[in-house]
């Protein structure tokens, strides 16, 4: 009997979301842009920072894993987060995870490292535009100030009582990423277009 691949049908943790999530960023006229950024490969990553391992692990990943606290470097289609001393957050494209964690398991070797494919606790969405930082303000305690929470920065908080991970993204009015727990993704969306609602009302006093 020829074998049979059954292949999963993923839905996106916010997909029932989706065209909420679109209409306000059309009736904001992009003051407000929101979005979901589903599947990204993440992988989270525990060794010693002062190891050999930190610098082969990032050869492999083409770019060094960041040391200073609460911050992120990128490059190419990796994005490395700093959660701790010795923990980090490697974000990918979609369906990399998996090359993730064996690039950084053969590079790190004979050292000590915990590599877990993490990609299916969370979802990660985009929040940009030119009020993207007043928005975040109504339900994050951090000041997101551009001195205090600039490009490059990252931290473990709260938006609206939810526990995500907050990343400034470091291109040019590239917005934030907001990576949530799945379970709480749906509950998140509806507090942000709630939220964004006086955006979307000033777009349309504006005509």
């Amino acid at each position: 009997m020829a074998d049979t691949v059954l292949t999963a049908w993923q839905r996106s943790p916010m997909a029932d979301a989706a065209h909420r999530l679109a209409a306000v960023t059309r009736s904001s006229r992009g003051a407000i842009r929101l979005a979901e950024l589903p599947f990204l490969a993440q992988v989270n990553v525990r060794l010693d920072a002062k190891s050999p391992a930190a610098d082969t692990v990032g050869l492999a990943l083409g770019l060094q894993l960041p040391l200073e606290p609460n911050t992120v470097v990128h490059a190419a289609d990796v994005t490395a987060v700093w959660l701790g001393p010795d923990e980090w957050l490697v974000v990918g494209r979609p369906g990399t995870e998996r090359d993730l964690e064996e690039r950084i398991r053969a590079a790190a070797g004979d050292d000590h490292v915990s590599v877990t494919d993490v990609s299916a606790q969370r979802t990660t969405l985009l929040v940009g535009g030119p009020r993207a930082r007043d928005l975040l303000s109504h339900g994050c305690p951090l000041d997101l100030h551009p001195r205090a929470f600039g490009p490059g920065r990252c931290a473990q908080t709260t938006l609206a009582r939810a526990q995500v991970v907050l990343v400034a993204r470091d291109e040019t009015r590239a917005g934030f990423w907001v990576l949530v727990r799945s379970s709480f993704a749906g509950y998140l969306a509806d507090w942000l277009l709630d939220a964004a609602a006086e955006y979307v009302g000033a777009a349309r006093g504006a005509t």
